[in-house]
């Protein structure tokens, strides 16, 4: 069977890459990430990092060894010594062996952590950090042999919050893929279809072309007669009705970089003008927001910016902004009437990829749209990664 081409115009850097049996990262971009790391550590006053992953939840391993954590996956790190990495299941070994980088593979014979720990010893670590996620039972078997663990969450974050040109580059293939399921939604969404099927819309869109799905999320409710507004995170057997609106939110991955494209649509009707409004807000919304983002940008800037949201007499329900690529990142934004915690103490940098995302809905939360995408921050602005149309779109 010949493989589909990709239906998107890329430029040939970006071709190349996505063309690749498996896309890999320079030499010159690993060494950068373990430098980063290696600092973290020596600041941290740990001669040794345990990087831990299960159940394909975690980026730590994957942006250390390139390969992503499925089952299990404990990553060993030393100031001088080469990168180690424990992986289940015996399946997953020859992949594992095949992708990682720079990094001796062992299977972990359905007892990682002790083999992971019995390597330690071998190395004489003394006192030992964690990224990643790690059980407390095996928390305490490490830590009864190597005392508490530093943790270093926080300190990855901060590793992960801007992006290198080439992870930026995946993130735009990834971008183009989250593309092609908004385009399949305005292409074959129909009344009559179930949420399911939505869903299976987008997914058949970007699976054809290496895209895997991370979220794809929906609202849809009678414009007539609202009942939620905003996206849920699991699709139903309800069937979409002419009147309805749909709003969704979607993530597709090439290799464990995201994109993210929020669009909303009404099903064989125009518009009523309540949901007019609050898409006409949700877009000033948006083009607020962006107009403020820059390298440097404060976060009460880009809250006063989202004012044309309460200004117009409606709120928001979802996160107004977030950071995103390896993780739901700061800075993690509401608006004034309905804030996400304290503002985070930061500016934006160059090179920070991040969601805009205005949830615009009504006071008594029965009515609401989506619009947004992932855009990336500039010394002077913003580059959207996303090049789907903006609109309200009838479909049908």
């Amino acid at each position: 069977m010949q493989s589909m081409p990709f239906p998107l115009n890329l430029d040939p850097r970006l071709a190349a890459i996505h063309a690749a049996e498996y896309p890999r990262f320079s030499d010159a971009e690993m060494a950068r990430r373990r430098a980063r790391l290696a600092q973290v550590m020596e600041q941290a006053g740990v001669d040794h990092l345990l990087v831990c992953g299960e159940q394909r939840a975690g980026s730590a391993v994957g942006w250390l060894t390139s390969w992503p954590a499925t089952v299990e996956a404990y990553a060993i790190v030393g100031l001088e010594e080469p990168q180690s990495l424990y992986v289940e299941w015996y399946n997953h070994w020859p992949l594992a062996r095949k992708l990682a980088r720079d990094t001796e593979v062992h299977w972990g014979e359905h007892r990682g952590i002790d083999k992971a720990i019995a390597e330690l010893k071998a190395r004489g670590a003394k006192r030992v950090g964690l990224m990643g996620t790690l059980g407390l039972a095996k928390c305490r078997k490490v830590e009864a042999v190597f005392g508490p663990l530093v943790e270093l969450n926080r300190e990855y974050v901060r590793l992960r919050l801007v992006k290198s040109k080439e992870e930026i580059d995946r993130m735009r293939i990834a971008a183009a893929l989250s593309d092609l399921a908004i385009e399949g939604l305005r292409r074959e969404a129909r009344p009559g279809m179930t949420e399911h099927e939505l869903g299976a819309i987008c997914e058949a869109a970007y699976h054809p072309h290496g895209g895997l799905t991370y979220i794809h999320y929906f609202l849809v409710t009678p414009m007539e007669a609202p009942e939620y507004c905003v996206p849920r995170q699991f699709t139903s057997s309800r069937r979409v009705q002419a009147g309805d609106v749909i709003a969704t939110e979607i993530t597709a991955q090439f290799f464990d970089y995201p994109g993210q494209i929020l669009r909303t649509f009404t099903a064989a009707a125009e518009p009523t003008p309540l949901f007019r409004s609050l898409h006409e807000t949700a877009e000033a919304a948006f083009d607020a927001v962006t107009g403020v983002i820059r390298h440097g940008t404060t976060m009460q800037q880009i809250l006063d910016a989202a004012g044309v949201i309460e200004e117009a007499g409606f709120t928001i329900y979802d996160d107004l902004m977030h950071g995103f690529g390896g993780g739901y990142f700061p800075p993690v934004l509401g608006s004034k009437s309905r804030p996400a915690g304290p503002l985070p103490e930061m500016t934006l940098e160059t090179g920070m990829t991040c969601v805009v995302q205005p949830n615009v809905i009504t006071l008594d939360q029965k009515a609401g749209v989506q619009v947004g995408e992932l855009v990336l921050v500039t010394d002077t602005g913003f580059e959207r990664l996303h090049r789907a149309e903006r609109g309200l779109f009838r479909l049908g």
